[in-house]
């Protein structure tokens, strides 16, 4: 165990000691407030023009369409902010990415093979990193969004059309810090199977968006099914997403989303160890 400590800790310095973890943390909290706000005042205009058409408040206080807090507060202002993550999610998965292929690409993986013969632990050191890093920039950026999307449907143009009750936004950030978590460790194991920047990118690009956007075009049943079991789309039900691109929330229980989702990514940390002890540096 004290070696595995020790590879972490030595994977934490590396972490740290290069600009690139900051302008993905910062790529990712920008991404995730641009879309957030661009989610949130689109559903805020959807609600006031459906209440305008109806003669009515969107929140159903019955008092006459466009008068700001007529009708009480309709949307959560967390919610957008779980809509935005298939979007911000990629400035994360660049950053796992580079945790273990820039290593490949610079010949610094023999130093810490050298340091860690056995690969099993450099591996688990670089996930016990990753994750938790992961995680705490889920819930940090996810409530920078948050707070955006409250100022932004608080002013009148958008009638108010806000809430922050606080159980349901502590949920929605914990549950997009684990979301983070899982696709960056499932994005390490890639990457350790790959090797490359490119070829790791395309793959988790492909099974996070790609794959599953092909998958529900084709509009064949077993074809959505299998799509919305995916890891973006298994995330998402994990966070109870109601808007998202599927046209409203998965069809599934959290729980069993959050099953698919370490399904997923126990699937590619597995693919990665069995390249990382099979294969030469």
């Amino acid at each position: 165990m004290s070696v595995l400590w020790q590879a972490a800790g030595a994977e934490w310095a590396k972490l740290w000691s290069v600009r690139s973890t900051w302008w993905c943390l910062a790529s990712a909290t920008a991404l995730m407030v641009l879309s957030a706000v661009t989610v949130g005042g689109a559903a805020a205009t959807d609600a006031l023009r459906e209440g305008r058409a109806t003669g009515t408040a969107p929140g159903g206080g019955g008092q006459a369409a466009g008068v700001p807090g007529g009708g009480g507060a309709d949307i959560v202002a967390s919610e957008p902010v779980v809509s935005a993550t298939s979007f911000a999610q990629f400035a994360l998965v660049a950053l796992a990415m580079l945790v273990i292929t820039s290593e490949y690409a610079s010949g610094a993986i023999r130093v810490t093979l050298l340091a860690t013969p056995v690969r099993g632990v450099v591996l688990a050191a670089k996930a016990l990193v990753v994750a938790p890093v992961m995680a705490v920039a889920g819930v940090l950026s996810g409530a920078v969004a948050t707070a955006a999307v409250y100022l932004l449907l608080s002013i009148d143009v958008f009638g108010g059309l806000v809430a922050l009750p606080a159980g349901e936004v502590a949920l929605d950030l914990l549950g997009i810090g684990v979301f983070f978590a899982l696709v960056s460790v499932m994005t390490l194991g890639v990457g350790t199977a790959m090797r490359s920047a490119a070829g790791t990118l395309t793959v988790v690009f492909m099974l996070l968006m790609g794959l599953p956007l092909m998958l529900l075009m084709t509009g064949s049943q077993v074809a959505v099914d299998v799509s919305l079991r995916m890891p973006l789309f298994a995330g998402l039900a994990f966070m109870g997403s109601t808007e998202n691109m599927t046209g409203g929330p998965i069809p599934y229980s959290a729980v069993e989303g959050l099953a698919w989702l370490l399904g997923w990514t126990a699937a590619a940390v597995a693919a990665g160890h069995a390249v990382l002890r099979r294969r030469d540096a």
